[in-house]
């Protein structure tokens, strides 16, 4: 059982759509720590037709000069496929002020959920790893070292790299999983040292302190700090918030593990919701959308059931509500609406729950990750970072795109081991890239789809 987020009562465009603001505010009463102070992200590199990947992490430690902490001690089971792109809080930990060179990491239970798009619509299958011995025990070295001074803020990086992770014999995963996990230090004010995913459930508010406190996805509350009102969606600001909803939250750690909020959504205040990817849609004659096949990767507690499932035919036919992430204005409603779910698309169902029967009141686009192969020889540079390129991709997109997709990316799209946009108009290799963004029908493209680009990035090689 994962990935359930807990309610309770008390407890145009390619600029358009850009994610991940940075912010980096102080809560102006950070605690004080006579040690140093360390935050654990993680996120992915896929393999494109692996939806899920469930992994425990019982421990990570640290292996510094006079010191070994461990930043995580609890095992936490984290789907790093959910993660493509995307940097999701793991843990923050107190640690001795040294200098650190190299993670442990312990990992047990690896679960793979692939998608099979050879069927109509596309099937996806749960399948148990095998690692090469369970628990199994992986060091990995940094780049270079992070250095926790007294009463600083230090930041790991975690990334799990699945398409080395997985063997794949003629096409086929076998289910041996031989763990590759790139590990960087970073710092809580760098673009990749940003939180840009963390959904979860509002416990309480503090309108005197412009604070709230969620339940994460990992089992951990987190504090969160908003120093404007123009960090909220539309319609919502600090003395409107109450339990129970879903909100997410974009931003960056603090000294005291609390988070400075970039940017804060009121997803719902609906208890119950479904999470996924979207294998079909079943549109009646206006082109509108009356039923969705999705695999659904999260739910509330209620829905717990349904997690790692694919569940046909929802019916959304009575929704009117649909809304895209941490976006508000006019060209919301026209980018996505009835009429423009597409297959491949992640989203967020929220409803009510009522004698075991979900009734959808609300959909909402969420960001998601594609990875794939930089198509040579088609790259448009408008001006600066701002055009599009073409990713071919051999999973859902790819399935749903009928070929390369489009991504179009702007000038205040983050390039990581890239130089920008000009780089790859120069590049004639079909490079492997990850994309983070929003997937929408094409208006430049009547019928097709693309990929708005927050971020591109070339994955790292890992330092296993």
């Amino acid at each position: 059982m994962k990935r359930f987020l807990a309610l309770t009562a008390t407890t145009l465009l390619a600029t358009f759509i850009l994610v991940g603001c940075g912010s980096n505010s102080s809560n102006p009463n950070p605690g004080q720590s006579q040690s140093g102070n360390v935050f654990v992200t993680g996120e992915d590199a896929p393999l494109p037709s692996v939806v899920g990947l469930d992994l425990t992490i019982n421990s990570i430690t640290l292996n510094g000069q006079s010191n070994s902490p461990q930043v995580i001690s609890t095992p936490t089971t984290v789907d790093f496929a959910r993660l493509l792109g995307l940097r999701s809080p793991l843990a923050f930990n107190s640690v001795p002020a040294d200098t650190y060179s190299s993670a442990t990491f312990v990992l047990a239970n690896p679960v793979i959920s692939w998608v099979d798009m050879s069927q109509n619509p596309p099937v996806v299958t749960p399948m148990p790893g095998t690692l090469p011995q369970s628990p199994y025990t992986l060091t990995v070295n940094f780049p270079t070292p992070m250095v926790v001074g007294s009463n600083g803020l230090a930041g790991l990086k975690v990334e799990f790299d699945i398409r080395q992770s997985l063997a794949v014999n003629s096409g086929q995963i076998t289910g041996a999983v031989n763990p590759v996990i790139y590990v960087k230090a970073t710092k809580a004010s760098d673009p990749d040292g940003q939180v840009t995913d963390l959904t979860g459930g509002l416990v309480s508010v503090n309108t005197a302190n412009n604070s709230f406190v969620m339940q994460g996805p990992y089992g951990r509350q987190w504090t969160v700090y908003v120093n404007d009102s123009r960090r909220f969606n539309s319609g919502w600001n600090m003395t409107d918030l109450a339990a129970p909803a879903i909100v997410g939250v974009q931003g960056a750690f603090q000294a005291d593990g609390s988070l400075m909020a970039s940017g804060v959504e009121v997803i719902t205040t609906a208890e119950s919701f479904l999470s996924g990817r979207v294998l079909q849609v079943t549109n009646n004659g206006a082109g509108q959308a009356q039923s969705v096949t999705m695999w659904v990767g999260e739910t509330g507690a209620d829905l717990v059931s349904e997690v790692d499932t694919v569940q046909p035919n929802i019916d959304i036919s009575a929704v009117s509500n649909y809304e895209i992430c941490f976006l508000d204005g006019p060209l919301t409603g026209a980018l996505f609406n009835n009429t423009s779910i597409e297959v491949g698309q992640r989203i967020f169902i929220g409803g009510s729950y009522v004698n075991s029967t979900f009734t959808p009141q609300m959909i909402s686009l969420r960001r998601q990750g594609v990875y794939g192969l930089f198509v040579p020889g088609i790259v448009t540079v408008s001006n600066g970072n701002a055009g599009f390129f073409k990713l071919l991709n051999n999973g859902l997109v790819g399935y749903a795109a009928g070929g390369p997709v489009t991504v179009y990316t702007g000038n205040d799209t983050l390039f990581f081991n890239l130089s920008g946009l000009s780089a790859l108009a120069g590049d004639t290799t079909a490079v492997p890239l990850i994309t983070r963004g929003l997937l929408l029908q094409d208006p430049n493209s009547p019928g097709n789809l693309a990929f708005f680009a927050g971020l591109v990035a070339e994955p790292p090689a890992n330092s296993n």
